[in-house]
């Protein structure tokens, strides 16, 4: 992937500076569930505004000039709250692709923040978000090649929806896979997405993925998802994020 050379300036001049985006964020957290051990794994961190606003109002706000700033702004904050709340599990933190010029030199202000607020390492999960086109496949992969070698892991959010196809699935490798909502939407009853889902199952057993069904939103769609034997889950059917809060296991719905 191509970057100017005014972009690449910019880029790593805002990570270092702590250029101001212009509004605050924040941070909600999801649970994720291991279905086996019937425990809380990891929380998923949700960017948020100023006053709770959703996503979709910080992502109107993020254009060219300043999407370099806020991928960095959104990893830093997610460490500060997670650590502050006290996370011992671990971390799952979306990132930009496009807004990586260089694996090796972005993950810099990632590392201070984790030390900073003292936060281990080892417990950071980088999630590939559909937020933007990933055209460039092999940018891709260096920044997953880079972040293995740091021992963080990788997963593919969104599956099904998009970009990401088997093909990358494979040539990837991610540590994790995340089935998206559509296909996990009312999968008990429609044997199309069934299918899809097992033969990705298949494929993630075969190269060590594991696969996580993110978007459970009802009773019969987890009975399903865990009798196909899917052991990782996350959704609104066990709870909803929660801003600048860990939801403890004993709020989790759904587990008995």
């Amino acid at each position: 992937m191509h970057f100017p050379e005014s972009v690449k300036q910019q880029t790593c001049s805002d990570c270092l500076s702590g250029q101001d985006l212009g509004f605050q964020i924040r941070m909600a957290f999801q649970p994720i569930l291991d279905w086996q051990t019937k425990d809380i794994i990891a929380y998923e961190a949700l960017v948020r505004g100023p006053a709770g606003e959703g996503a979709g109002w910080v992502f109107a706000r993020i254009n060219e000039q300043n999407k370099y700033y806020f991928d960095q702004a959104c990893r830093v904050k997610a460490i500060e709250t997670a650590a502050k709340l006290g996370c011992k599990t671990f971390l799952n933190i979306n990132f930009l692709p496009n807004a990586v010029y260089n694996p090796e030199t972005c993950i810099k202000a990632t590392i201070e923040a984790a030390d900073l607020y003292g936060f281990d390492l080892n417990k950071l999960v980088f999630e590939v978000t559909e937020g933007e086109q990933i055209p460039d496949k092999e940018h891709l992969n260096r920044i997953f090649r880079s972040y293995a070698k740091r021992g963080f892991k990788t997963a593919i959010d969104d599956y099904g929806s998009g970009y990401a196809t088997l093909d990358w699935l494979i040539e990837l490798k991610p540590n994790i896979l995340k089935l998206d909502m559509q296909l996990i939407r009312n999968i008990h009853l429609n044997r199309a997405k069934q299918h899809i889902v097992c033969k990705t199952i298949e494929q993630c057993e075969l190269q060590g993925t594991r696969v996580l069904a993110e978007g459970v939103e009802t009773r019969e769609e987890c009975d399903y998802l865990t009798s196909i034997g899917i052991r990782y889950l996350q959704g609104y059917y066990f709870a909803k994020p929660e801003l600048e809060r860990l939801t403890p296991l004993s709020e989790i719905n759904g587990l008995v």
